[in-house]
Order: C-alpha cells, then structure tokens, then sequence
C-alpha cells in the first residue's frame, strides 16, 4: 500500500468576497476542501492508496510570501478577479507584480516541485511558458459549463464530458511547447493543460460551489460588468450538477503518478 504525504503550497492569488470570505476566510481553506474531498474520491477508487496531506496557504498579494520550493512537494495557484494582463502591465511600475510569473517560472526550472493551476493560475502557467494570454474575442465564460474532453482529459478527469463552474474572460490562446491539450468549449480552445509528473492546470473553477458563483454573478451584475442577458444566462446554470470533486480526485493522481512510477 502507497502511505504518501504530500506537501501542498496553495498560493492565494485573490481573497473572496462578501458571504464567501466570511464563510471560508480565503481561497487557500476552499482549495484544501477540495484536495481533501478529491482524495477522499481516489481512496474510494483505489484501496491501494492511503494519502495525507499537507496543505499550506500563503498569500501572494497582500504579504506577497512564497514557498521554499525544498519543503514542498507541490504549488497550487488560484484564481484572482485580476487580469494576469494587469499584472504586466504593472510591471513597469512596480517590480513586484511580476514576482508570481517570476516564481512560476523558477519552479518550472526544476524536475521536483510540481505545478497545478486553476483559472487565473492556469493563465500564469501559461505566460511564464512563453504563450499568449489575452481577453478572449469570444466574451466571457460564467457559471456550470460543458468542456469536451480530449482522451488525455477523459483519461485524467474519469468523465466523458466535464461540467465545471467558469468565471473568466482572459484565455490562454495557444498550448505551450509539450503540453498536452485536456479540453475545449465553445469560447475556450484550451481549457486545461498537462504534463506528466510536471503539470496539471484547468480553465474553470473545480473549488467554486453555486452559492459562491451566484454572488460573484450578483456583483459583477450589480456593478454593470455583466448585462442583464449574461446575468440571467450564468444564473440558470449556477445550480446545476457540476464535476469539481473529479477535478480535485484528478489533481491528487497527478501528484501520486510520480510516486507510482518511482
């Protein structure tokens, strides 16, 4: 039997709003309920596996603290309402907006360390490898959507097609160098990316529950970023059935493939 511990750096690139941040204090407490509740799933699935986890926080905006990569085994970088095209157009004028892509960059310098982003995580990932992050021409992606899965997703994710909460407008455009391609919607061309025993990201939000999308939609409503059409739209679908748990399960066999092949 596999008794692993994996040490998990969640880097919260955001804090939550409103009823979310009172109930759940910060993105870093949603990400370690999803880890868990995915490991829960992979035990079930697999009675070969005993897993612990060591899931720690760090806040990269406010205290702007990072990891030491040689006291983990992992980095988890979050969503955040900001564009990743702010934070470089920041650079300029303040040098430490580009410290996340900068520390993203360094661990994909090394072989140990691996690397899972969601959303606005999975944008960075996508820009410290070297491709285009930009608003999409296509609008924005909100609440419970389909993704139609490649083999690969299919493989990873134990479902035909994803459903899964999106709360974006920018998008990677195009896949990096060796990344294999894990799915695509209608306004999204890469909804995940992966590399064997490097990295694992999605577009959408496997964290995010209705009632957190329902008041993000409710306030992005109320302050005129979406119209009345997009509101009404994201609010028919925010309760719907959704896979985020097979996305959180998906994320603890990425962590295990290297341990099962060692």
């Amino acid at each position: 039997m596999i008794k692993p511990s994996l040490r998990i750096a969640v880097l919260e690139c955001d804090e939550p709003i409103g009823r979310t941040k009172e109930k759940y204090g910060g993105y870093g407490n949603l990400f370690k309920e999803l880890l868990n509740n995915g490991a829960k799933r992979v035990a079930e699935q697999d009675d070969d596996v005993e897993l612990g986890l060591d899931v720690t926080k760090y806040d990269v905006v406010k205290h702007e603290v990072y990891p030491d990569l040689e006291n983990i085994d992992a980095v988890l970088l979050t969503g955040s309402r900001e564009s990743t095209l702010t934070i470089q157009a920041k650079v300029k004028a303040d040098q430490r907006s580009l410290m996340l892509v900068e520390f993203t960059k360094m661990v994909l310098s090394q072989q140990r360390v691996l690397l899972i982003g969601v959303c606005f995580g999975h944008q960075i990932i996508g820009r410290a490898m070297g491709v285009k992050v930009a608003l999409s021409d296509r609008g924005w992606e909100v609440s419970v959507t389909p993704v139609q899965l490649t083999a690969k997703g299919k493989d990873l994710f134990k479902v035909d097609e994803l459903a899964i909460h999106q709360m974006h407008r920018d998008i990677v455009y195009e896949f990096p160098k060796g990344v294999e391609s894990l799915g695509h919607s209608p306004r999204c061309d890469v909804q995940g990316m992966y590399i064997k025993h490097r990295l694992i990201t999605v577009q959408g939000h496997p964290e995010f529950t209705g009632d957190i999308v329902a008041e993000l939609l409710d306030s992005r409503h109320e302050r005129g970023i979406f119209d009345d059409a997009m509101y009404e739209d994201g609010m028919k679908r925010v309760r719907q059935p959704h896979d985020g748990i097979a996305v959180g399960a998906a994320f603890i066999r990425f962590l295990l493939e290297r341990l099962r092949s060692a």
